[in-house]
């Protein structure tokens, strides 16, 4: 009888395939039957950006590979849960993890193979070349409309949050683009932007009343998708008559716009966040239905999100109208719900998702906390939330900085006085790409 060939577990990421892999996998190959742990989406996520391509793509690109003969999914960074269930002989991984983020990992690996004599093998890390170079090289190609449009559902099912931040023209996007921070050992990030009617039309010097025309913001919009790559968000106040609904669908489609926001009021827009909502009107639930329908019929991708904004708590409508609009909505083909309130806490819409999620017709939940901005993200997370947008924010940070610095000119005579209060020029000129 013939010894039982040995298994070696190698895992990967795989968002591209480059010369790195394929030197581990040649190497792998050498110990026995390969075994890839191959990364899903919300895994990748704890740590880095969300792959270019999805689990079920990179799944059939790996398993297609000679010489692999099994792929597994790897839910998490710790590796214990897979390789307790397989128990390889062999461990296979690029020296590269010795120091970083996944030193931890690495020590945890080596522990867990110990329970029954198994063996880490370290190839020596392939340099000067790596998914995330790559990944800087084709940034047009994440940036094509039909890959874009499908990213924030992608994110929505993988992160426990996506992070939301408004953006009023091109300059905020490519800071949403390129900010990160490491916080707890991962990087942190906003996920994509907000194109927010409220600053749109305030960077216009125009009120908050749909003044500012869908044509002449979309307009904006294209501006803004041509240096960035992240998903957008679109407020779309009511979204205008039924009628005009598909065109607008298709006009966002073919800019890249992942989903649209649609609040359930009628007549003449009145900022939400006013006290003195008299006069305002909210729309009959089954009338809005059909607009979330039209737009559900109308779109091209499935990936593109409507997303029905209830506005029952602005209207001091209370808890009972909230959710027998969003069991409507949710049945009218919605993809999450936004349920908009401007309390100085969110105990009011926690109370609508703890109801809410008792339902079959449950779908995420979004959250707007201008005004109860002391919220933590971690407790949306435990309501129930799965999408958060920052909504104004950037602007309301860039006015009193843009007069601050004009008045003091304005003293001195001389813009001296300022230059150590403001980015350095240079900062400014190296943030836009000349490529």
């Amino acid at each position: 009888m013939k010894n039982k060939k040995k298994i070696v577990y190698v895992p990967m990421g795989a968002d591209i395939i480059h010369s790195g892999h394929l030197n581990i996998l040649k190497h792998a190959q050498k110990y026995g039957e390969v075994v890839i742990g191959l990364f899903t989406d919300s895994a990748v996520a704890e740590y880095k950006r969300l792959p270019l391509i999805g689990y079920k793509q990179r799944y059939d690109i790996i398993k297609n590979i000679r010489g692999v003969s099994k792929v597994v999914a790897q839910d998490t960074w710790d590796y214990s849960k897979n390789l307790n269930k397989i128990k390889p002989d062999f461990v296979v991984h690029g020296d590269d993890w010795k120091k970083g983020i996944q030193k931890k990992t690495r020590e945890k690996v080596i522990k867990t193979l110990r329970k029954w004599s198994g063996k880490l093998i370290e190839p020596k890390y392939t340099k000067n070349i790596s998914s995330s170079s790559i990944k800087n090289k084709i940034n047009e190609f994440i940036s094509y409309p039909e890959n874009r449009v499908s990213r924030l559902k992608r994110l929505i099912y993988s992160k426990d949050i996506v992070r939301i931040l408004e953006s009023h023209n091109s300059l905020t996007g490519l800071i949403i683009e390129n900010l990160n921070i490491t916080k707890y050992k991962k990087i942190v990030e906003f996920d994509g932007m907000w194109s927010s009617s409220l600053t749109d039309s305030a960077t216009k010097g125009k009120p908050d009343n749909s003044s500012v025309d869908f044509s002449s913001r979309i307009t904006s919009l294209n501006e803004m998708m041509d240096v960035t790559s992240k998903p957008l968000v679109f407020d779309a106040d009511n979204g205008g008559q039924l009628e005009h609904l598909p065109f607008l669908v298709r006009s966002l489609e073919r800019t890249g716009t992942s989903a649209i926001i649609m609040e359930d009021k009628i007549g003449l827009k009145k900022n939400s966040l006013f006290k003195n909502q008299k006069g305002t009107k909210q729309d009959k639930p089954k009338i809005f239905a059909k607009k979330i329908k039209q737009i559900c019929n109308s779109r091209q991708s499935k990936d593109f999100m409507v997303i029905a904004r209830i506005e029952s708590f602005i209207l001091g409508k209370g808890l009972k109208d909230a959710l027998k609009r969003a069991e409507i909505y949710s049945n009218a083909g919605a993809d999450a719900i936004l349920i908009h309130s401007k309390e100085k806490t969110p105990n009011e819409i926690f109370s609508f998702a703890k109801e809410f999620r008792k339902s079959k017709n449950f779908i995420p939940l979004v959250s707007v906390p201008s005004t109860y901005s002391g919220v933590y993200e971690k407790d949306l997370i435990k309501n129930g939330f799965k999408l958060v947008i920052y909504a104004n924010q950037l602007l309301r940070a860039a006015y009193p900085a843009m007069q601050y610095a004009a008045k003091k000119i304005l003293k001195n005579g001389r813009a001296f006085e300022i230059d150590k209060k403001i980015i350095p020029i240079n900062e400014i000129i190296n943030l836009i790409k000349n490529d």
